[in-house]
Parts: C-alpha cells; sequence; structure tokens
C-alpha cells in the first residue's frame, strides 16, 4: 500500500512556511524589520530555540538578514529581478525605457483587470486610500510625494490582483523606477499639465475598480501607460532638440 505514517513537523519549520508565505504574498515587503525575538516568538506561540532555528535557516537561504544591533529585516535583494550589469546596459538605451513601459502597460492592464474581478473589498478600500492620499498630495503640489505615492497606487493594484509572480515582477519593475534606471517620476510631476491629466488618470482607474468593472479598469490602466510613453517620448524629443540648438548657438557665438 503507498501510505505511509504522518510524521510531526518541526516548529521551526512550521515558523519558516509562514514566513515564507508572508515573504511571497508581499505582506512582508524588501527591508522591512521583523518584530523582535521575544515578540516574534509570542506572536507565533514557539519557544525561542525553535524560532531562532527557522530565522537561521531563513538567513542562510538569503530571505533575511541579520543588521548588527538592530534586528532581523527582510533582505533587500528580494526586491531585484535584475543583475547589476543589465540595469546598467538597460540604462544607457531608450529602447529599453520604451519597451519598459510597453511591458508595464500589458502587465498592469492585466492586474487592474484581475483587481476588479478578484480583489476582496479589503483590497479595493486600500487602492481607494492610496488614491486619496494622492489626491491630497496633488492640492500641496509635491510632486516628491505624489511620485511616491503613484508607486504606491500602482502597486497596490497589483496587489489586489492576488497574483503572486505579477507581484514580485511588478516590484521589481518599481525598483527600477525608485533607482532613477529609466526615468525620474519627479519630473513628470512637475510638469502642472501633465500632473492633472495624471490624476484624472489614476480617478479613472480607480473609479472602474472600485465599480467592479474589469474592461474598464484594463483600458484605464493601459491608456494611463500610453500617455506616460507619450510624455517621455516628447521629453526626449525636446532633449534632442535642445541639445541641437545648444550646439547651433555655440557655432553661431564662434563665427
Amino acid at each position: 500500500m503507498p501510505f505511509q505514517r504522518i510524521q510531526p513537523e518541526k516548529l521551526s519549520h512550521s515558523v519558516e512556511r509562514q514566513i515564507e508565505l508572508l515573504l511571497l504574498r508581499g505582506i512582508l515587503r524588501p527591508g522591512e524589520r521583523l518584530p523582535s525575538e521575544r515578540e516574534l516568538a509570542d506572536k507565533l506561540g514557539v519557544s525561542r530555540p525553535s524560532l531562532r532555528e527557522a530565522l537561521a535557516t531563513l538567513q542562510d537561504r538569503g530571505l533575511l538578514t541579520t543588521r548588527a544591533g538592530a534586528g532581523v529585516y527582510v533582505e533587500e535583494l528580494l526586491d531585484s529581478a535584475f543583475s547589476d550589469t543589465l540595469v546598467q546596459l538597460f540604462a544607457g538605451h531608450d529602447e529599453a525605457l520604451f519597451d519598459y513601459i510597453s511591458f508595464r502597460r500589458d502587465l498592469e492592464g492585466m492586474s487592474a483587470e484581475r483587481a476588479a474581478r478578484h480583489g476582496s473589498d479589503t483590497d479595493l478600500q486600500i487602492v481607494d486610500t492610496v488614491f486619496k492620499r494622492m489626491e491630497a498630495a496633488h492640492q500641496k503640489r509635491n510632486p516628491t510625494e505624489e511620485a511616491q505615492l503613484d508607486a504606491e497606487f500602482h502597486l497596490s493594484i497589483v496587489e489586489a490582483s492576488h497574483n503572486i509572480i505579477m507581484l514580485h515582477m511588478m516590484r521589481a519593475m518599481f525598483n527600477l523606477l525608485h533607482e532613477g534606471v529609466f526615468y525620474n517620476r519627479q519630473v513628470i510631476f512637475r510638469k502642472p499639465a501633465i500632473r492633472n491629466d495624471l490624476l484624472a488618470q489614476h480617478k479613472a482607474i480607480n473609479d472602474a475598480l472600485q465599480a467592479r468593472d474589469a474592461p474598464r479598469a484594463r483600458h484605464a490602466a493601459e491608456s494611463h501607460l500610453d500617455f506616460i510613453e507619450q510624455v517621455l517620448s516628447d521629453m526626449k524629443r525636446s532633449q534632442k532638440n535642445e541639445e541641437i540648438a545648444r550646439l547651433r548657438f555655440e557655432q553661431a557665438q564662434a563665427r
């Protein structure tokens, strides 16, 4: 017979699996500090030796890291899906920039559609809360805060889609923006007319999600990324024209 005796699982293995799932589902984020050993053992209902064994294993696997005198943290590198060499290659070519936007357009359209269909009421409440914070930041005319909330808004939609592969891929995508690999979001948010358009686009996405209108949510997300692509294309063209104009001016001054 193919049956085998059930073996009781070590407590440390149960702790590992619970932390793994929190990482996998994006509940624990890269760079986030875990509770103290005493507090975490109490929350999990395990002994501190069992907890230490689990944490040590997770650190050996590169999922957690210890900072001297500061505690245990989620490994920062979990946010990166690309090697440093490839990131540097991306940064030097406009082709990579526009392929990046195209990839995000497809992925975020799918995320918005899934979020409208599969997101819980709490998921959509989180999205709505982030959008309201965006509206408040817009009134304060704070491009730095708006740019940060822009990332939070889009990631909250991906989280609401409940697809863990999509979630971690999008976090890696936004990490490239955070590092300024492709473009600086704050530059875009400093332009008043564009800021107004962006807010209206985010509102359209949020409205469709709150109405659970999946096709409209997908269209709104895709239209938003089409707009970003056009803005960046216009900015690149303006920069090139400015470079040519400066060369003409320098040549004229030399005559």
